[in-house]
């Protein structure tokens, strides 16, 4: 760990800034491709869904939507969506990290008959571009909307028709401003006599921690990771369910992102990020590193997703452990790392004796960061 902890300090950006990550990006930020998975190359990291597209939510699942190896626009693989019955278009879309009041150009290469291409979200409207049929060759769509002052997210998608047939989609682009990256935290910069909890992974629940959380009332930061999340909602529910608990991402696989090209860490995270929405109803706004490895890459990873904090702790009592990786006691602002595991509901009491001793109260992670 003490190799986490120093790459931590590399990266490391003035506490100051710690807490809005992500504020926007600069005007002279350059252009880039914000799709995830934009002509479909990248394998599904391990763990994922079976039948799954990264970066890709297809309202018929596999049965509908699969990635295709011959006749591509470029490359080796392009999207073949074959919709199922006459009451389904095929859609596939994915959810993209945006500024307000900046302008972006979508487009995508597409063949088959009635395809179209557009945006939701956008906080204006976005008449979406299509094409009546494409004569059996590929062709271009190409859409460009200005989003609203709210915006931070669009839903960007491609579908056919009813009952006009299969089509295929390659090299999606949405060009715009690239988001300033997320910011790397291992601590929250306050004055409050508070620390913050944060359980990773979910693949061990008992009912003993849950019933400490509950008769504690405390809140908690879970990480869970999108299987065990998808296994056992519920339990996510209710351990998170004391005020300024939350749920946030922690990638699909558990791997180590910083082995991993920025495209693939972006699939980690957004694909995390996606599965933790659809369980739980709120997008994560916070990243948790498997083994607090990272890079840059990572953070530009993380911001692409809509992700403001990347964190990582200061202290970690999990599995027995009473680590704390500054001098002295525990501080303002420390962040502990714990793991759902059958040790939690004796980890947790350790970890509240050590808050008490240093005159510090858990408090809600998410309150902090707003």
């Amino acid at each position: 760990m003490a190799a986490s902890v120093a790459l931590l300090t590399a990266f490391a950006v003035p506490a100051a800034s710690a807490g809005v990550a992500g504020a926007g990006a600069s005007a002279s930020a350059p252009t880039v491709n914000l799709v995830t998975n934009p002509g479909f190359e990248l394998p599904s990291p391990n763990l994922a869904d079976w039948g799954s597209i990264p970066g890709w939510n297809c309202t018929g699942g596999p049965a509908e939507a699969a990635v295709a190896t011959t006749a591509a626009h470029s490359g080796t693989s392009a999207l073949t969506v074959t919709p199922a019955n006459a009451d389904s278009t095929g859609e596939c879309a994915q959810t993209v990290a945006v500024q307000p009041d900046t302008t972006y150009t979508a487009s995508a290469w597409v063949r088959g008959n009635f395809v179209y291409l557009g945006a939701t979200g956008t906080g204006r409207d976005v008449a979406p571009a299509w094409t009546e049929t494409t004569s059996g060759g590929w062709q271009q769509l190409t859409t460009r909307f200005t989003t609203g002052p709210n915006a931070h997210s669009i839903r960007l998608y491609v579908h056919g028709w009813y009952e006009q047939g299969p089509f295929s989609v390659d090299d999606v682009r949405m060009d715009g401003p690239a988001p300033a990256p997320a910011t790397a935290a291992g601590s929250i910069p306050t004055t409050d006599k508070v620390v913050f909890f944060t359980v990773d992974d979910g693949w061990t629940r008992t009912p003993e921690a849950e019933r400490f959380i509950a008769d504690h009332h405390l809140p908690i930061t879970a990480f869970p990771l999108p299987m065990p999340a998808g296994t056992d909602p519920d339990f996510f529910r209710r351990v998170t369910s004391v005020p300024g608990s939350s749920i946030q991402d922690h990638s699909v696989s558990h791997s180590d992102l910083s082995k991993l090209p920025l495209e693939q860490q972006q699939v980690e995270i957004c694909d995390a990020r996606d599965a933790m929405t659809r369980l739980f109803g709120t997008a994560p706004v916070v990243f948790r590193p498997p083994y607090f490895a990272w890079n840059a890459d990572t953070l530009q990873a993380a911001a692409n997703c809509g992700i403001r904090t990347v964190l990582t702790a200061d202290a970690d009592f999990s599995w027995g452990a009473s680590n704390i990786w500054h001098p002295g006691p525990l501080q303002p602002g420390d962040v502990i790392l714990m793991h759902w595991t059958d040790t939690l509901a004796t980890d947790l009491p350790r970890a509240l004796a050590a808050a008490d001793a240093a005159g510090l109260k858990p408090a809600g992670l998410i309150d902090y960061l707003r």
